[in-house]
């Protein structure tokens, strides 16, 4: 009768040596945060092949996260991995698809806010079917985030500062002048402003070019603190008409993401 011990080789609590190559592909086959929490606590060499710049470099090949500018390369390839595959707009509902969920109203002149169907002169990004529309009196909207009810601790927020993108769309109605005004603020756990982006009033004249304008902004090397962002945007027209001649807003976003240009 055969023990065991005849056909099983005893474990001895040592992992077989695998070439790099082979266990950085292994690593590249595994979810990243198992790779991260688990995968790095198991030796010395694995946890030099999770640090490595290499495993997270070709991570962002293959799922293709590259960034903008070729000759800018990333300093940290974990972190520029991670950053890009989290990625996303932080505003809720930017493009008027739930009607004003997720905005609160902080002025609503003349006529109101309204929500009208993009027509005339659609938007770069075709998938864009709505704005909202201000009138002859100041409208005013706004949301208030929570970086780290969006998962970015402050731990993280403080020691990397990833940049903070801003972008607003925004265009005149070609018969009625108008005014367009954003202002975004980084704020602390007070929600009091730590840094501000607060561009002067843009102003429209009437039968001026109706096309819509991009108005962008990137956060960097803002310090540590930053636990909210407050987004405001909105405007009116210039001539007092009845109705929704007013400022044109669509398609806002605010997004966390790596930087390459430090």
């Amino acid at each position: 009768m055969l023990m065991k011990t005849d056909v099983l080789v005893q474990f001895t609590g040592m992992l077989p040596v695998l070439p790099l190559d082979v266990l950085e592909e292994m690593l590249l086959n595994v979810p990243p945060q198992q790779v991260v929490c688990v995968c790095r606590l198991v030796c010395r060499e694995w946890k030099e092949v999770v640090d490595s710049d290499s495993l997270w470099r070709e991570r962002c090949r293959r799922e293709g996260y590259q960034t903008c500018d070729a000759t800018k390369l990333p300093k940290d390839w974990r972190l520029f991995y991670f950053l890009f595959k989290k990625r996303r707009n932080l505003l809720k509902n930017p493009r008027a698809d739930d009607k004003f969920k997720g905005w609160q109203i902080m002025e609503n002149g003349g006529d109101k806010w309204k929500i009208e169907p993009v027509e005339e002169v659609p938007l770069p990004d075709n998938t864009v079917q709505k704005y909202f529309a201000t009138s002859y009196l100041t409208c005013r909207k706004s949301q208030l985030i929570d970086l780290e009810k969006e998962g970015y601790r402050p731990s993280f927020m403080d020691d990397f500062q990833p940049d903070i993108i801003i972008s607003d769309w925004y265009a005149p109605r070609r018969e009625c002048g108008a005014k367009y005004k954003i202002c975004v603020e980084l704020l602390n756990h007070k929600k009091q402003p730590i840094k501000k982006f607060s561009p002067g009033t843009v102003i429209f004249q009437n039968w001026d070019d109706h096309k819509w304008n991009q108005m962008t902004h990137v956060f960097k090397n803002y310090g540590p603190g930053v636990r909210y962002i407050r987004f405001i945007h909105g405007g009116k027209d210039t001539l007092y008409w009845a109705g929704w001649y007013g400022i044109r807003v669509t398609n806002s976003s605010i997004e966390i993401c790596p930087s390459v240009d430090r």
